[in-house]
């Protein structure tokens, strides 16, 4: 067994290494689409596929994007832009090298904190193009050969580095899903056509912390299942007594398992030179003033505010602030009705609703109109609580106007206390042994007397009327 000893306390050790394509409209180098014709080796040009004499040209916006996440990760930023050559021979790069950035990364020695508040350092931020896709046909276990698609060479990634600061796969997928709420509030990710993934670096106390790299993981779930399958892999091997060695393995989430694929390199193995064909620019502290000034307001800042300006539970401000299209939702929302009330129907009701319906932000057709309109009555007691929530249902289907659906339904609460009285008498009359129950003491009796009223009500009387009126006929 090899031991590597490490200042480590906790017996789960991970740092992750996330890559995520950078929403531009042309890839790093050249102005090939990043989007288009899905057909394989469609979107290449000479430069994204390193032929000779051709000369890459660094995008500006795909700069900008990364310094806006390089600040929002509380980083420091590099006083000039310098790209690498990552020597390494794979299918996936047509040129044999990667240009990424090594000696001067964009950004240094930042911070994430996850919602237990704990603070992830952040290693560094740096710019690189991606490689191409490599299909196996099955899985890549199984697979008898690979194809290769150079579409995907030459896109704009940005890689975030931690440092080995998360204890659990839990904490890692924390990260990865602060990491996507930062990218959604900057706008510079899309997750319906940007990828998303991570390789993890994970060792465990019984072996002395040797590290594992797992690569290619995609999405926030997919870390959390990779590295609970990993930990107990290393924890199995170590009890069956097998030679423990620093290695790289790769995910197969059809399988759940993860798999070896070579001893791990050391950063000396890649040979990085400073790529000649790219000329060192300046990051000016003007242009980055600039940047900085047009950044919206971030999760963190929009939770902290939720809670000092509309008196929001610490949970519901966070729960709303972490999905950036829900916040906004909200913030329209909040302008026309109570935003204590307004919070409560969006963090529960609409995500209940949208998760039943297995919809996603991107599906609803509703907007801040329907939910003002709704949302408004019930403030008003003009429907009642559970009426709103049989509407909202049908909203997340298709759109309609609120207003007038209630008034065609008859579902406006009845606020004529003759007939509410009269309705409870009826109540009473039919429930006797409800009635002397809830006079001897049993006091969730009377909630079988409240039903009877709602039902002759069709549900328009408010249920907590209900039972003061019977209160009062019966005490």
């Amino acid at each position: 067994m090899i031991v590597t000893k490490m200042a480590f306390s906790t017996d789960v050790v991970i740092g992750l290494e996330v890559h995520t394509q950078l929403d531009t409209k042309t890839k790093l180098f050249c102005s090939c689409p990043t989007q288009g014709d899905e057909n394989p080796n469609s979107r290449v040009c000479p430069i994204c596929l390193g032929h000779p004499g051709s000369k890459p040209v660094v995008n500006k916006k795909a700069i900008e994007y990364a310094v806006k996440l390089a600040l929002a990760l509380e980083c420091t930023l590099a006083p000039q832009l310098v790209f690498s050559r990552k020597s390494y021979f794979y299918p996936d790069l047509a040129k044999n090298y990667q240009i990424t950035q090594y000696e001067l990364p964009l950004g240094e020695e930042g911070r994430l904190a996850l919602d237990s508040g704990k603070a992830v350092g952040i290693t560094r931020v740096h710019l690189e193009e991606d490689p191409a896709a490599l299909v196996h046909p099955g899985s890549i276990g199984s697979s008898a050969f690979v194809l290769v698609d150079y579409n995907r060479s030459g896109n704009p990634l940005v890689e975030i580095v931690s440092k080995p600061d998360l204890a659990s796969p839990g904490e890692a997928r924390d990260f990865m899903r602060q990491v996507i709420t930062i990218l959604q509030y900057l706008e510079i990710f899309n997750e319906s056509r940007c990828i998303i993934k991570a390789d993890a670096n994970v060792s465990i106390k019984e072996s002395g912390y040797v590290r594992i790299e797992v690569k290619n993981i995609t999405g926030f779930k997919e870390i959390e299942r990779s590295l609970i399958y990993e930990v107990a892999r290393q924890k199995q091997e170590l009890k069956a007594g097998h030679e423990f060695k620093q290695e790289t393995r790769a995910w197969d989430s059809e399988k759940g398992i993860t798999l070896p694929l070579r001893t791990k390199e050391t950063e000396e193995d890649y040979g990085y030179i400073i790529d000649p064909d790219l000329t060192v620019v300046n990051i000016t502290e003007e242009w980055v003033k600039r940047v900085k000034d047009a950044m919206p307001e971030l999760a963190r800042e929009r939770e902290q505010r939720y809670i000092a300006q509309h008196s929001l539970s610490p949970f519901d401000a966070r729960v709303l602030a972490q999905e950036k299209k829900l916040s906004d939702l909200f913030e329209k929302v909040a302008k026309e009705i109570d935003p204590v009330l307004a919070a409560k129907w969006l963090r529960r009701e609409l995500t209940r609703v949208m998760n039943y319906s297995k919809k996603s932000f991107d599906d609803l057709e509703l907007d801040e109109t329907h939910l003002i309109d709704l949302i408004g009555m019930v403030e008003k007691k003009e429907i009642t609580e559970s009426n709103a929530q049989k509407i909202m249902e049908l909203l997340i289907e298709k759109p309609f106007n609120v207003r007038q659906y209630v008034k065609n339904q008859n579902l406006k609460v009845i606020s004529d206390l003759d007939s509410l009285e009269k309705l409870c008498l009826e109540a009473i009359s039919e429930a006797p042994q409800a009635v002397e129950d809830y006079k001897a003491g049993n006091e969730k009796s009377l909630n079988f007397v409240v039903g009877i009223v709602m039902k002759k009500t069709k549900g328009q009387a408010d249920p907590k009327v209900v039972q003061e009126a019977l209160k009062k006929l019966l005490d």
